[in-house]
Parts: structure tokens; sequence; C-alpha cells
């Protein structure tokens, strides 16, 4: 059998044993990723805070790189809850919860939302944890005037984007709402992060003022937040993503193509951690995020499924509804018209 013979197909089951591989996490690689990450950002944020207490307004354009950095700080927390980032257990919790605190985001918390993600993506009968809300067309059609209403306000592209994030970051991090009866993690995981990042807060507000300190950090913030929802948006939001219900769903084929590979720019890569290569991620989600492009290099077969360009990712907006018959998320307008 030749090398080539022996390869997974893009159906194949083997994949995740074939990406097993890459799981081997360095230590001090992933030290390095976080020091070239958190420093420039304490810097950029340093220098933003140090311009607008002079006077000098046009130091608040450094908030636009320092929310690229936030961005990646998330990435790097996001691979220390698969336990990718370092070799141990020990070592992802804590400097995942440590990250939290610069993300807002609790760690235990998010990790155990985003573990359900990842075990149920793309299955239609486990939708709404960690997950955007999609409806297929008969469940639409099915709503009162109402429920219709409120998802279209839901899928508003300035509720998405603009006040879902800063809902969610500002607010529903604070709350573990959804795993109330999850046990005490999650309120522990809440409320110290909160507390944490109250901390260093109150100590900025007291030598800067109120106000300069909200020009500095809402902006960082709400822009990062805003990204971050936005590449979890398109990682699954695409022409060419899959959905379907048992017993036709299967974890494998739902993760390489109910995921996208986002093709960005190099230097968007970077600030996103590699997490547009996300139906590797899906995959096999030991993969550190500085290995994916290897992944991608030593099996290129992977690299155009589910590929969308940059431009490409804008057209996902309008896809708001899973049509099972056609097998395809189609807009408002689209189910209108065949219903």
């Amino acid at each position: 059998m030749s090398p080539e013979s022996s390869r997974p197909t893009a159906d194949s089951h083997s994949w995740p044993k074939t990406l097993a591989r890459y799981h081997r996490a360095s230590a001090w690689r992933s030290i390095f990723e976080i020091v070239v990450t958190v420093v420039p950002f304490v810097a950029l944020w340093a220098l933003t805070a140090l311009a607008v207490l002079n006077g000098h307004w046009w130091g608040l354009a450094l908030t636009v790189p320092a929310a690229g950095f936030l961005v990646r700080l998330f990435v790097l927390q996001h691979d220390c809850g698969h336990g990718a980032l370092f070799p141990g257990r020990r070592a992802n919790d804590w400097i995942g919860r440590a990250l939290g605190v610069l993300t807002l985001t609790p760690y235990d918390y998010w990790r155990r939302t985003h573990a359900i993600h990842h075990a149920s993506a793309g299955n239609l009968d486990k939708r709404g944890i960690g997950d955007i809300l999609t409806l297929t067309v008969a469940e639409y059609r099915a709503l009162t005037w109402g429920g219709r209403v409120r998802y279209r306000m839901y899928r508003h592209p300035l509720v998405m984007f603009g006040l879902g994030p800063a809902y969610l970051f500002i607010c529903q991090h604070r709350l573990p709402i959804g795993l109330m009866r999850a046990g005490v993690q999650p309120w522990a995981s809440t409320l110290a992060t909160s507390f944490a990042f109250a901390v260093p807060t109150a100590a900025l507000m007291w030598w800067m003022g109120v106000v300069p300190f909200l020009l500095v950090q809402v902006p960082i913030t709400l822009m990062a937040a805003t990204a971050g929802v936005w590449l979890f948006y398109v990682q699954h939001q695409f022409d060419e993503t899959h959905w379907s219900r048992p017993p036709d769903w299967n974890f494998q084929h739902a993760a390489l193509h109910g995921s996208s590979h986002y093709d960005l720019p190099a230097v968007l890569h970077w600030f996103t951690g590699n997490i547009g290569i996300h139906h590797v991620h899906h995959l096999s989600s030991r993969v550190p995020f500085y290995r994916l492009p290897q992944v991608l290099e030593d099996h290129p077969e992977l690299r155009d499924i589910g590929r969308i360009t940059l431009m490409e990712s804008f057209r996902g907006v309008k896809l708001v509804l899973w049509d099972e018959h056609a097998r395809r998320l189609v807009s408002f307008r689209e189910a209108q018209a065949t219903g």
C-alpha cells in the first residue's frame, strides 16, 4: 500500500488518530507565546493610558492593536481549556484562569460550556449551550410573530456583533447563566474572575480617574469581544457547513465539515492564534494552536475543506436558518421564498 493510499480521506474516522501525533505541547514555546502576547498588550494599554492622561487623544488609536493582542490572549486561554497549551493539566488550568482575568472570561465556566459545544457541534438535537443559536426553517416558521421578531433581532448584525459581544463579556460572564445546577465551580470561577479584575480596576480608576480608565478599557474590551464573536460565528456559519440529527450525525464528519478553514492573511492568523484552522481544531482539540499550520502542511488535503477567505466570510452574515431539506444555511428571504 502506498503512503498516499493510507492517508485519511475527507470523511475518514481515522483523523483523530492521525492528528494525535501533533498533540505534544512545548512548555517553553507556550511560555514564549504568552510573553510575546502579554507584554505588548500591557505596554499598549499603559501607553494609551499615559497618552489620554496627558491629553493626547491620538493615543486612543493604540486601542486597536491592544484589542488584537487581547484576542490572542483569549486564544491562549482557549488552548488551556483544551489542555493543549502546556503538557500538564495543572499548568493549563492555572494559566487559563490567570488569562481569564485579562479577557474577562471565567475560565472554568467557559471551559465547561465550550466542551459542550465541541461535543455537540453540528448536532441539531443538541443546540443552545456554547454556540450561536441557529433555528431550522421549520422551527422558525412555527414561531409566533413575536418569536420571529426576537429571533430576527438576535440575528441582526448590530446585535450579533455589537450589543451581543458587549453583553456576553461584560454581563453574562459575571454570572454562570445556564449552569446553575452544575455545582459550585462555575460560580466560584465567575466570582473569582470578577473579583480578580475588580481589584486592579479599582486601583487604576483611583490613579487615573474613572473616565480616563473607561476611555482606555472599554474600546479594547468591545473591539476584542466583537472580533471574538465574529471569529466564532464564521467558524460554523458559512455556505458549506454541516448540521444533521442522529443517527446521521457523527463527531468526525461534523467536526471536519461543520467547521470552516478561515484562510486569513498571515498577520491576522497570528493575532487570532491560527483559530481559523477550525476544522482541524474540532477534529483534534488537543493540537496546540502553533502546530495547526503544520497539520495543513503535512496534510494538504485538508486545506480546501470548508475554506473561506476574509471577503467570502462576510456573506455568511445573511445565513441565519438551517434548511433541513436543502441541507444548507439560508437567509430569511430564501426561507420566505420557499415557504
